[in-house]
């Protein structure tokens, strides 16, 4: 849809301008063709902005310099005019493109910034440890698109591939590139540590095709961290009667 934009916006304007043509200067339909570049960077993404500037420097030669209805340029003043026509338009799509990167990053720090505090909210003032396994068991499938996700307390069976506290995936005795292939297709294991004590696990059952960022993956590690410590709690409290 956005490319589709890019390609008919700049044309309906320049049809828009065209009885005008006289009557304005090709500056001032410039800076109005880079308006619609604007607009379409902005909705859409990089490329189509950059199809948009490309579209409307063409429309603006077209239909705006003489000779009129050739791409040609007689001109220099009106060849400047399209040449900056477009390398303003291929700017601002690029900068719209980023600031639009910015504000998803921005939006998704904060939701992960929400789970952590809300999980240890739970940590501090849920009844049972339990609560708060429950709820990061939760957490963990909605963050990294998992299938499912259960927890097992006590000890270690097996050697599952494992997602470690600095948020690398170890499958074996090697480094798993989940930035690019996402969660190995078997469960993976991901651990709970209290006081340097093995407390348990959650084991995750990765979604095919499904790759989570390494930031979403340390915010799972931090999770699991949060309800490590409220499990801590517990065992030292049964210790202690």
């Amino acid at each position: 849809m956005s490319l589709l934009a890019a390609v008919v916006a700049p044309l309906a304007l320049s049809a828009v301008l065209l009885p005008f043509r006289s009557q304005l200067a090709n500056t001032n339909v410039a800076l109005l063709l880079v308006v619609v570049v604007v607009a379409v960077a902005a909705l859409g993404h990089r490329v189509a902005g950059a199809v948009a500037a490309v579209t409307a420097a063409l429309w603006f030669d077209f239909f705006f310099t003489r000779p009129y209805e050739r791409f040609a340029i007689n001109k220099s003043s009106d060849l400047t005019t399209a040449v900056l026509l477009l390398l303003v338009g291929l700017a601002v799509s690029q900068l719209a493109a980023r600031a639009r990167r910015f504000r998803v990053i921005a939006i998704t720090d904060a939701d992960y910034m929400t789970r952590i505090h809300d999980t240890a909210v739970l940590a501090r003032s849920a009844s049972s440890p339990l609560t708060t396994v429950d709820h990061v068991r939760a957490q963990l499938i909605d963050l990294l698109q998992l299938r499912g996700c259960r927890f097992e307390y006590g000890s270690l069976l097996g050697h599952p591939p494992r997602l470690e506290h600095d948020g690398s995936v170890v499958l074996g005795r090697r480094q798993w590139d989940a930035d690019r292939l996402g969660l190995p297709s078997e469960e993976v294991e991901l651990r709970l540590v209290g006081n340097d004590r093995y407390l348990g696990r959650f084991m995750l059952e990765p979604t095919p095709g499904a790759v989570p960022s390494r930031q979403a993956r340390l915010v799972a590690v931090t999770l699991a961290d949060q309800a490590g410590t409220a499990l801590d709690s517990l065992q030292r409290a049964t210790e202690a009667g």
